[in-house]
């Protein structure tokens, strides 16, 4: 059976619902997520698909049979939940009965009621039911639809951000500065500036964010920042500048599109291979 690898823009957009989290929420999740592979696996017997390195967690539900994940070269098959890092690359292996329910927190996700140290969990797919009430994971898997688990969920954390958000002043603290350098497209702040204009010192500045994303200042932006110039190079590769983002020639930035994709998948992103790929992209 051909393997065949190749980028393909629209594969997240068509095949998967997904929910984005709005108004105060949204400093602490990015969305809510669930395959819809039903059309795709009546094509194929199985295929896999790659999620690259980002801040934050995610946490899976199944809601349909076990499948397997491999970060690295590690690979774990999920029965059920699972708490699930986005340090590295992520490689997904569907076949037929899969479903997936997800929710993608933008800093970790029990900061409400538990004192974690999320450093800690970066290498694994880790199976904390802990993390969320066992009440709200049994009412989305017998949710019907996909808006009744992702009002099951955003009832759930906008009724704990109401009883503790007071106490939260760190995370809002970080993920302001996480906003405003993808709006601004500058990812090589001052985190001495910051830390001042925020009146506290780098030190606890630096303990913020290992706090809430289990990364340092500077491995949070620059995840984002390489994230932000793949989505441009693959979305819009006649418009992409890699000055645009900071790099100061190509071979600057391919260091850091190694880094962020690994040795396996850093052909998908080369000039060559992007010319080529250009009726999937």
């Amino acid at each position: 059976m051909e393997h065949l690898e190749f980028i393909d823009k629209d594969h997240f957009e068509l095949n998967y619902h997904r929910k984005w989290a709005t108004g105060n929420l949204s400093r602490y999740i990015d969305f809510c997520w669930e395959t819809d592979f039903e059309t795709l696996l009546n094509q194929h017997a199985g295929f896999s698909d790659v999620l690259f390195p980002n801040i934050g967690y995610t946490y899976l539900i199944n809601l349909g049979s076990p499948f397997v994940m491999q970060l690295g070269s590690n690979k774990f098959e999920v029965k059920s939940e699972g708490f699930l890092p986005r340090h590295a690359y992520i490689t997904c292996h569907h076949t037929i009965g899969n479903r997936l329910f997800g929710i993608k927190f933008k800093v970790c996700p029990i900061v409400f009621e538990k004192d974690v140290d999320f450093s800690e969990y970066r290498e694994n797919i880790y199976p904390l039911a802990y993390l969320i009430d066992r009440n709200v994971v049994q009412l989305v898997k017998k949710a019907s639809s996909f808006n009744q688990r992702v009002r099951i969920i955003f009832d759930h954390y906008e009724s704990l951000l109401d009883r503790y958000e007071g106490g939260l002043n760190y995370v809002q603290v970080v993920t302001a500065i996480l906003q405003e350098c993808i709006q601004s497209n500058r990812y090589n702040i001052s985190i001495e500036d910051a830390a001042i204009a925020n009146k506290i010192s780098v030190r606890t500045l630096q303990r913020y964010f290992r706090a809430t994303t289990s990364f340092s200042s500077k491995q949070a932006l620059q995840t984002i920042r390489i994230r932000q110039a793949v989505i441009k190079l693959t979305s819009s590769p006649e418009l992409f500048r890699i000055t645009d983002f900071g790099y100061y020639d190509y071979s600057h930035f391919y260091k850091h599109l190694l880094q962020f994709t690994g040795e396996r998948y850093i052909g998908l992103f080369s000039p060559r291979a992007i010319r080529a790929n250009q009726k999937l992209l």
